[in-house]
């Protein structure tokens, strides 16, 4: 079944959505590929355990259960406990190596307990620029090297508790000065730069094996003089792949960085993005599924890279055990 599946149920599994919005259970009968969850849909313990236990026997594809767990300044289980539980990573690191290995293990039994199965973290952007509005203390270090040393320990656990991790946010956000959520930052580094300190934890971490990269939405000029996000290049797409070739994830398509950018979407999927994410599941977002996919029945290769976005989605789902047939 995994493979006579039509090519519109195997673009909706290229995207996880949101809980806001009146779709997303006619898009999990489609195929979704998966659900992400943010504070406001955390709010009882046992109401939150049941609603996962639900999607997780839906299908025979079991869908991507997210979440952003990264602790401290990202913690979306804050309702549950009345506050943070965590450190950020950061803070977690600098108190040493085992107390970070205990604090990721007792988020993953966490997350294991709530019926989570991928968690986007960690960070591994290299937070060079001491006014980045959005890094700061998610990233472990202003050193290459430490991030290397403090995401090695994180991905480990998840993947010992059987989480898929997800690295972030490629080729790396730590010298921005302007938050990709309400704009489109531009990194101005040469390549020369950019692999010394910013890409370094990123091409370590893929050569050593990792199941999920997440491209930023930055404009990087080391890969693009005019003003195009990394999600929608090619150029930055194509330097990842050189060492990878996992799924590569998108940061959250409705922020603003991408707003002045006509069918992000399908651009982002040409570049070689296989997995999307949306914040919402409402009207716009199904749209934006249907319509490229109506534009797929009649362009090959569009219908490629959906094809190759699908083996890849389907190939990591099988390695977790989240494909029953």
């Amino acid at each position: 079944m995994i493979y006579s599946m039509k090519i519109i149920q195997k673009l909706y599994q290229m995207f996880i959505l949101g809980c806001q919005g009146n779709n997303l259970k006619s898009a999990l009968e489609k195929g979704l590929g998966g659900v992400i969850f943010f504070k406001d849909d955390i709010i009882s313990l046992e109401d939150f355990k049941r609603l996962t236990a639900k999607l997780a026997c839906q299908s025979e594809i079991v869908p991507f259960l997210s979440i952003d767990q990264e602790g401290g300044r990202v913690e979306r289980t804050e309702n549950i406990w009345g506050g943070k539980r965590y450190l950020s990573p950061k803070f977690a690191y600098e108190k040493g190596e085992e107390f970070l290995k205990v604090q990721t293990q007792m988020i993953a039994d966490e997350l294991k307990d709530y019926g989570i199965n991928l968690n986007f973290a960690p960070c591994c952007d290299t937070n060079t620029n001491p006014k980045n509005p959005i890094i700061g203390e998610r990233a472990f270090s202003s050193d290459p090297d430490e991030v290397i040393k403090g995401a090695e320990i994180v991905l480990g656990i998840y993947e010992e508790n059987g989480i898929i991790p997800c690295i972030k946010h490629y080729p790396g956000h730590g010298d921005a000065d302007c938050d990709s959520h309400l704009t489109l930052p531009t990194i101005n580094l040469s390549l020369d730069e950019m692999e010394k300190t910013h890409i370094k934890p990123f091409k370590h971490l893929v050569k050593r094996g990792v199941d999920m990269v997440m491209v930023a939405h930055l404009h990087c000029t080391c890969f693009n003089e005019d003003v195009l996000p990394t999600s929608l290049s090619k150029n930055a797409i194509d330097y990842l792949r050189q060492d990878y070739d996992g799924v590569i994830c998108s940061d959250d398509m409705v922020m603003q960085a991408l707003e002045n950018f006509d069918n992000p979407c399908e651009r982002a999927i040409r570049a070689g993005v296989n997995l999307f994410l949306y914040r919402y599941s409402d009207d716009k977002t199904i749209q934006v599924i249907e319509d490229i996919a109506k534009k797929a029945e009649n362009d090959k290769t569009l219908q490629r890279c959906i094809e190759e976005s699908y083996a890849k989605i389907i190939k990591l789902k099988q390695k977790y055990g989240l494909v029953s047939i």
